[in-house]
């Protein structure tokens, strides 16, 4: 008898139970358009947030909504994203892809060391111990953070213990830009071939004393570039996009380290530049 009424008990309070979930699914139920799932199986599930999104779920969910478009997703192929846009039946729209630049070409062959920093292998951590030894203050400590956290390895560190980026492996996932401890990181359009490798502050003679390529504050840059287009702050050369800055290279002819480069195809200085010829690091001082 007892075992009956436990039986008894059990079925009804599934039955219960059951009725209950039967109600809240039909009360809650959130409709979810199946398209995007599509979507989502379409694009590369990189979640790298280029496109301006958390992840490849979220930019799924704002195409089918129409509040994005396709080209949107620099990660993806131009055919893939037309498959997305001919199946939503939306157009494919663009966006420029953008990579990300290192404001420091201060290898250790042409950077000034001044202490030996020994210790956890790691940018973040040297910065906290006397800037780990580099003399310019601005430099790029060379400990390989942001070559580890790059998901994608569109960073390499080269023989001179500088971070170089490879365009075509480039997300624009700002992982790097987070993590640098000097914030030589900045995610820039490709289309921005004008660039300052350099973040120091200070000015002539200081600025090579730590650097043979630093910029030294000379000014002939924003002497030489039309309309405004480079300004100097702070014994620096900054650039104005807005400007001519796309197709114009006149501004690095005369600099006299090479701290102002064009990118296309490689690095490119002005025929004015300090010619690097020492491929070993320079020696402790």
């Amino acid at each position: 008898m007892n075992i009956l009424v436990a039986v008894g008990f059990m079925a009804a309070l599934g039955l219960i139970l059951a009725t209950v979930l039967v109600i809240a699914n039909r009360r809650l139920f959130v409709y979810e358009d199946p398209r995007i799932d599509d979507v989502e199986e379409l694009l590369p599930h990189a979640n790298c947030g280029a496109c301006g999104t958390a992840g490849c779920r979220v930019f799924a969910e704002k195409l089918v909504a129409g509040e994005v478009q396709p080209g949107a997703c620099t990660v993806n192929s131009t055919e893939m994203n037309q498959v997305i846009a001919n199946f939503l039946g939306v157009d494919l729209g663009s966006q420029e892809k953008q990579v990300a630049r290192l404001a420091c070409a201060g290898g250790n062959n042409v950077a000034r060391r001044h202490g030996d920093y020994r210790g956890v292998e790691s940018c973040r951590a040297a910065a906290l111990v006397s800037g780990g030894g580099k003399g310019c203050a601005w430099g790029c400590l060379g400990l390989a953070d942001c070559e580890r956290v790059c998901d994608f390895d569109a960073i390499v560190m080269d023989r001179h213990d500088l971070p170089q980026v490879i365009d075509d492996l480039c997300t624009a996932c700002g992982d790097c830009v987070d993590i640098c401890p000097r914030d030589l990181f900045s995610l820039q359009p490709l289309s921005r071939r004008l660039w300052v490798a350099c973040k120091n502050l200070e000015k002539g003679e200081a600025a090579e004393a730590e650097c043979v390529v630093a910029c030294n504050g000379c000014g002939r840059c924003a002497a030489d570039a039309p309309g405004g287009m480079i300004t100097m702050e702070n014994n620096l050369a900054v650039i104005d996009y807005s400007q001519n800055a796309l197709a114009s290279r006149i501004a690095i002819e005369r600099c006299p380290t090479g701290a102002i480069v064009w990118l296309e195809g490689g690095v490119h200085k002005g025929q004015g530049a300090v010619k690097i010829v020492r491929k070993e690091a320079l020696p402790l001082e």
